[in-house]
């Protein structure tokens, strides 16, 4: 398998957590998105959408984190992203979804370049944008925890798909100095997972590309 992907990207920063915590080798293919590699037609020819992560997969090529991530769980069932049961898998999917569906794509590099070059934003007026909706969706995250059983982790005692969205959602957060008072089960989720091997194999730093 080759994954191309970025290492600051979110998206692709899950990718890489699925694949450690089910002990997948693959290929690291970078694509630098901050200096506009992805837009290249070289890229463009393996990935439609022009955007990270893509996994390949023999002669398969799967866009999107999220399909990626359910694609693993199907083809490699151990350790298992989802529960086995459909009613926790439904909850684990919101979860999931709460974050890459509606906090990420507020903060996405592409958006927050538009807000700048063409809106003419700041760098302040930049940044408070994205703490506010950073701050607004993990509340509604803790909220969400906050009527789910007991758990060392996002939902239950392993980790899942949840916690693949979670911690590199917290990683931005921490570069932009984004408040996480308030919110233990949330920060309680992102340190039983900092505690796993799967989690700290796949975080930016230790990336090929990563940069300072």
């Amino acid at each position: 398998m080759k994954l191309y992907n970025y290492f600051r990207s979110s998206a692709s920063f899950r990718v890489r957590i699925a694949l450690a915590i089910k002990g997948l080798p693959y290929e690291y293919m970078a694509v630098h998105i901050a200096r506009g590699d992805h837009k290249l037609p070289l890229y463009g020819a393996i990935a439609a959408d022009n955007l990270v992560p893509t996994l390949e997969d023999g002669e398969n090529r799967l866009s999107q984190s999220m399909a990626i991530i359910e694609y693993l769980d199907e083809t490699h069932p151990q350790p298992p992203l989802l529960p086995a049961d459909a009613l926790s898998r439904a909850r684990v999917r919101a979860l999931a979804q709460s974050i890459a569906c509606e906090i990420h794509p507020l903060n996405n590099l592409r958006v927050l370049k538009y807000l700048v070059k063409q809106l003419k934003l700041d760098d302040d007026a930049k940044n408070t944008w994205y703490r506010h909706w950073v701050r607004d969706g993990l509340l509604s995250f803790e909220r969400q925890l906050a009527q789910c059983p007991p758990s060392r982790y996002c939902w239950g005692d392993t980790p899942t798909m949840a916690d693949c969205c979670l911690v590199p959602q917290i990683f931005n957060g921490r570069r932009f100095d984004c408040d996480f008072d308030g919110l233990p089960r949330t920060m309680a989720a992102f340190e039983a997972c900092m505690q796993l091997d799967a989690f700290q194999r796949a975080q930016p730093s230790a990336c090929p590309d990563h940069e300072a």
